[in-house]
């Protein structure tokens, strides 16, 4: 069980209220993204001028004058922890261990950062959406907190809601605009965002990687997590109180992603070669794919908005993509599960051969590759543009890529930044 209680320095303001101060949603990255459009309007000389006139991030700096023992600095960063998109893949957030700086996807823009005057590492840094409120875990040779620590920060008020503390080390952090989820190595939390109160807690097998989903769209919410047993994954479906356990590989889950709306589910093992899509609502079997024939570590798997693809990494080196057919639009079809299922599969050229050969002749293969720079790990996500992937990797980089659904070819590379580089610039 963890225990609510409000943060010490250096980022609480002096308080006597120990209570759990309920955050205020302020969607003030958007804001500052249409305010940098505008400021680009109408020459872009004038643009240019503006901004070396002012800080790049103008109000957010702001904020952070009134915060005590909380600097901006420019100081190099020697090592990049964790790298996570938020929810709709409109910013992404790094966490090092000089503190925490969050970028825009579109345009590729660094937002801000938050560096600490007494260093401190950050492994975990979770955003909710594109508001004030971010989650942090410490970790390192010099912790900026303990690792089984959570703070809760409202950046849009330069103040700690509060920090959730735990025995063991808190492994990830999951966030809906409605609650919190706190995975630890065996157990995982769900609170109410509102108050913090604790609506529900899991028992999960060992799970160092903090292996959890949650859905996003508005209503009944719906939790991904692994079971009790290698293979297994447990489906939470929390508005109706049902619980459903699929037993999705033989060996143990590296990797699995949730669609938006919760319905559909993917899964890796740490064999790397098959994912496996999986309905939410009663564990049916939708579709197989294959990543290839040898052994790899999946580092990512991500749906599109319509869970109509779904993006794959790897360390091996490549994205694949694979498109999820009839899964799409799932809620408003009434075709069958099983329907769905043959019909996936048939469109495989060996499908006529199916059960004849080893099964690795009839597998469904990606429709388009993207081939990695480096030997980095890397992360993978859908971006806003028809038909693109944003990647990131833990080597800095920032790629923007194209795929074309009807040709099936290599996909083609829009722009490629590293951030590290220009933090350490700036």
């Amino acid at each position: 069980m963890a225990t609510v209680s409000p943060l010490p320095p250096p980022f609480q303001h002096p308080t006597t209220n120990s209570k759990f101060k309920s955050p205020m949603l302020q969607p003030y990255l958007e804001q500052l993204e249409e305010q940098h459009k505008q400021q680009l309007q109408p020459k872009q000389q004038d643009a240019v001028e503006q901004v070396d006139n002012e800080p790049e991030q103008g109000p957010l700096i702001q904020n952070l004058s009134s915060c005590p023992n909380h600097g901006l600095i420019n100081q190099s960063i020697s090592t990049l922890y964790r790298v996570s998109f938020n929810q709709n893949s409109s910013c992404f957030a790094i966490g090092t261990d000089r503190g925490i700086t969050v970028y825009s996807c579109d345009p590729f823009r660094k937002m801000f950062q938050r560096y600490f005057d007494n260093g401190g590492g950050i492994e975990i840094i979770e955003m909710l959406f594109c508001s004030n409120i971010l989650v942090f875990v410490g970790s390192g040779d010099n912790p900026q907190y303990p690792r089984n620590k959570v703070i809760i920060w409202d950046d849009h008020q330069s103040r700690c809601l509060g920090e959730l503390c735990f025995r063991s080390a808190v492994r990830s952090v999951r966030l809906r605009r409605d609650c919190i989820v706190v995975i630890l190595e065996q157990k995982i939390f769900i609170y109410n965002f509102a108050d913090m109160k604790i609506v529900h807690q899991i028992e999960t097998i060992v799970n160092p990687k903090g292996l959890c989903e949650i859905s996003q769209a508005a209503g009944s919410p719906v939790l991904v997590c692994p079971g009790l047993r290698n293979g297994e994954v447990r489906v939470e479906h929390f508005t109706s109180k049902r619980t459903k356990f699929i037993f999705a590989h033989d060996s143990k889950t590296a990797s699995f992603a949730l669609s938006h709306e919760g319905h559909v589910l993917a899964t890796a093992s740490i064999k790397g070669t098959l994912i496996r899509i999986f309905s939410t609502q009663d564990g049916t079997l939708l579709q197989e794919v294959r990543r290839g024939a040898d052994r790899a570590e999946i580092h990512s798997v991500s749906f599109s908005p319509t869970a109509e693809w779904l993006a794959v990494s790897s360390d091996k080196g490549t994205v694949h993509l694979f498109r999820i057919k009839h899964l799409g639009n799932q809620d408003k079809t009434n075709t069958p599960p099983n329907s769905r299922l043959t019909l996936a599969a048939s469109s495989s050229p060996f499908s006529f051969i199916k059960g004849v050969l080893p099964k690795y002749f009839s597998s469904e293969w990606s429709v388009a590759q993207f081939r990695l720079p480096g030997d980095s790990e890397y992360i993978v996500t859908f971006g806003h543009e028809k038909n693109t992937l944003i990647i990131l990797g833990l080597d800095g980089s920032f790629i923007r890529c194209k795929f074309d659904p009807a040709s099936g070819k290599e996909m083609t590379q829009l722009e490629i930044h590293n951030f590290l580089k220009s933090d350490k610039a700036s």
